[in-house]
């Protein structure tokens, strides 16, 4: 399923209860994939897991966490001037940097003190197991949403070095311009929704509550094959 590209799937108007029924609506656009072997579903945390587990479940595939941190600009955490994925795989805004002077000693701060709560969060999440191994597999990755598409940009170029067959995006929401930026480095992308006045992901969820630690600890160690 190498090289696939496919048109993203959307309902402009549609609103989800909570995470767990966004995820059921991704199972129901994703079932090209259940007869599939070698499917892996990546939920990004923490918002992507509870998101994923649906998804795996009704595919009949394992579910791992995927990690992703932004990497925020120095004195104005918020902003993000890039983002950092499990494997080392980093998306930064270049133009951005440019604009605000960042040198780079300070973004290579960010960068280690980054990659370090990264690990710290892999470890309080998978204990001693490994990662999953991703050669050869179609990997799903799911997140609750998607909104200027950095995190899951990073996700999708970390993923890529694992050598997998295919690389799939699956989102509830996302604008249609970052949906449309994702085709074009994923095999496959479908995100539910993708409101013409996009202003947060959670404007489609009636509940949007920050997922816990714990959350994202009892998710995977629910069976969903």
């Amino acid at each position: 399923m190498s090289g696939l590209r496919r048109p993203t799937r959307r309902s402009a108007g549609r609103v989800f209860r909570d995470r767990r029924e966004a995820g059921d609506v991704l199972a129901q656009m994703l079932t090209t994939y259940r007869d599939e072997n070698d499917v892996l579903v990546l939920g990004l945390a923490r918002g992507g897991v509870p998101v994923g587990w649906p998804v795996a479940r009704a595919l009949g595939a394992p579910l791992d966490v995927f990690l992703v941190r932004k990497l925020g600009v120095p004195q104005w955490h918020e902003l993000a001037m890039g983002a950092l994925a499990s494997g080392g795989g980093v998306v930064i805004n270049d133009s951005l940097v440019r604009s605000l002077g960042i040198s780079d000693d300070q973004m290579q701060d960010v960068i280690e003190r980054e990659t370090d709560e990264l690990h710290r969060r892999e470890r309080a999440y998978r204990g001693d197991r490994p990662p999953v191994d991703m050669a050869d597999k179609i990997v799903i990755l799911v997140d609750d949403g998607i909104a200027t598409g950095a995190s899951m940009l990073a996700a999708v170029r970390a993923v890529r070095a694992g050598a997998p067959s295919a690389v799939v995006v699956a989102v509830p929401v996302g604008p249609p311009s970052t949906c449309r930026e994702l085709a074009t480095e994923a095999d496959d992308v479908v995100c539910a929704t993708m409101p013409s006045r996009f202003e947060a992901v959670g404007q489609v969820y009636e509940d949007f509550h920050q997922v816990t630690d714990d959350e994202v600890r009892e998710l995977l160690t629910t069976p969903t094959v």
